[in-house]
């Protein structure tokens, strides 16, 4: 009877919500008008190239490969219905958790070209294991690790209240800090401070003495504008989007975050967040429920913004596999990309300046409010579990 009552409460709390914010996503929005014309208008119809993740397409000729590549992405969008969250005892992101979506999308992406390959394709009935464990690990629930329940109650320990709007550089270090509870993901996550990427710190991290090294999800914050973007830095950022290694930028319009994926002429392609879907379990894709819900998390046509446009707020990101890959990033770095632009998108220096302070060097608490799994060599995303109220550490200023 009370469960009754409390679900029946819980859906109209959701649609009061989403009464309130009105209208999602401008890709819907696209979408909807483009049903007259019978063709979205996700890629131009003209011979031109289009650059997505690092792989340059054809726009008319490979139209059909270039959405197949855009759909297997995973699109992380707002979610409604899941186990409430915060104080506030919130069951929907809408209207706050853009960027931690964007931030999502990063993280999985790197987890998808690592452990699947960049020329790995989704369809509607892949039932592949390692698929699946990327995308339970992004599920709405208090087990998954990179759901927005961690997000969100991670950047309570950066004073971010549950339901307050992030920026990219503090979604970055949340990721930074939640990839070293996840042991299957075998990924280090270094977020490069002041617009300086340190080689020093990043060895420190990845390649310990006689050791193998670990797999680099680099992610530079960069401020490039006070309200406008720059546009002496728009080939960069181009340059960037055509990197084997490139894992896209978080960034957004103003107030608005979007998943930068690619390039066509002097628009960038994005994924956007902005459109609220029912939260639930993938599994094992096994039931109608499943598979439907799955299928929730690929979306076949980008949007598309001009590289003017772009809020100057943004990270972009790299995928190093190998210390090879890495070395290889660095040369196109300083001779494709830095090269492009004076001052420069971001430096590389061999050592921290004395006295720099970083990330690292913050107080993080070990985790507020998880319950980590007392054998930190499980990897199995069911060993998370949520704790009630808990007395959080506070940070150093």
């Amino acid at each position: 009877m009370l469960l009754g009552l409390y679900a029946q409460l819980t859906r109209r709390m959701d649609s009061v919500f989403e009464a309130y914010l009105g209208p999602d996503s401008i890709l819907a929005g696209a979408m909807v008008g483009a049903v007259g014309s019978g063709e979205p208008e996700d890629i131009p119809k003209r011979n031109t190239d289009v650059w997505l993740l690092g792989k340059r397409y054809n726009a008319i000729q490979e139209l059909d490969l270039i959405r197949r590549d855009i759909e297997s992405r995973l699109w992380c969008t707002y979610r409604h219905g899941f186990v409430p969250l915060g104080e506030v005892q919130l069951t929907s992101d809408k209207g706050w958790g853009c960027m931690l979506r964007c931030g999502q999308m990063v993280l999985a992406q790197a987890l998808i070209d690592l452990h699947l390959g960049r020329d790995w394709f989704w369809t509607k009935d892949c039932r592949d294991a390692t698929y699946l464990k990327i995308v339970q690990r992004f599920e709405d629930t208090r087990k998954s690790y990179y759901s927005l329940h961690q997000i969100a109650l991670m950047g309570e320990s950066q004073n971010k209240a549950v339901g307050e709007w992030l920026g990219p550089n503090t979604v970055a270090q949340i990721l930074k800090i939640l990839v070293r509870f996840d042991d299957w993901s075998s990924l280090v996550v270094h977020v490069a401070m002041d617009s300086t990427v340190v080689l020093d710190d990043i060895f420190e991290r990845c390649q310990q003495p006689g050791e193998a090294w670990q797999p680099l999800l680099l992610i530079v914050p960069l401020r490039l504008g006070i309200s406008d973007i720059n546009p002496i830095y728009i080939p960069a950022l181009k340059r960037c989007l055509e990197l084997s290694s490139s894992c896209g930028m978080i960034g957004g319009r103003p107030n608005q975050a979007l998943y930068f994926l690619g390039y066509v002429d002097d628009e960038v392609l994005y994924l956007d967040p902005h459109t609220t879907q029912r939260a639930g379990a993938v599994g094992q894709k096994t039931t109608a429920a499943e598979q439907e819900l799955d299928e929730s998390y690929h979306q076949r046509y980008a949007a598309r913004l001009s590289f003017s446009a772009m809020d100057p707020s943004l990270a972009v990101c790299f995928l190093c596999k190998t210390r090879d890959q890495f070395d290889e990033l660095l040369l196109q770095l300083r001779q494709e990309v830095l090269s492009l632009c004076t001052p420069a998108l971001f430096e590389i220096s061999q050592s921290r300046a004395v006295d720099w302070d970083t990330a690292d060097d913050i107080e993080w608490p070990t985790m507020p409010d998880i319950d980590w799994p007392a054998n930190s060599n499980n990897s199995d995303s069911e060993s998370f579990a949520m704790l009630g109220e808990s007395e959080r550490k506070p940070m150093r200023k």
